[in-house]
């Protein structure tokens, strides 16, 4: 079982920046972010493969996000850019590919 712990979520104006945090309790081959707005289905944001380092965007937001793994502390890291209203959203990591595993989410507000 792997435990995985969002960290970083909060609330900016249109135009900034966060990063999100997410730290597994153990090994896992992918780890990736979710997002789910309300009443939107969820989806995918991006997704690295830990043992090759490839990257994956599956959305609208590659060139403005960013995904990045430690891979001595089992923390992937999501930087997020230029960020828009569109960006609000219960944000989730999940592990591996599909998922199994989620965390708790942490909430990213972005106003106008």
């Amino acid at each position: 079982q792997v435990q995985l712990v969002e960290s970083g979520g909060g609330s900016v104006q249109a135009g900034g920046s966060l990063r999100l945090s997410c730290a597994a309790s153990g090994v896992t081959s992918y780890m990736g972010w979710f997002r789910q707005a309300p009443g939107k289905e969820r989806e995918g944001v991006a997704a690295v493969y830990t043992a090759g380092g490839d990257k994956y965007y599956p959305g609208a937001v590659e060139g403005r996000f960013i995904i990045s793994q430690d891979n001595a502390k089992n923390i992937v890291h999501l930087q997020m850019n230029r960020l828009t209203p569109e960006d609000t959203a219960m944000y989730y990591c999940a592990a591996p590919c599909p998922p199994n595993y989620w965390g708790q989410g942490t909430q990213v507000t972005v106003s106008a």
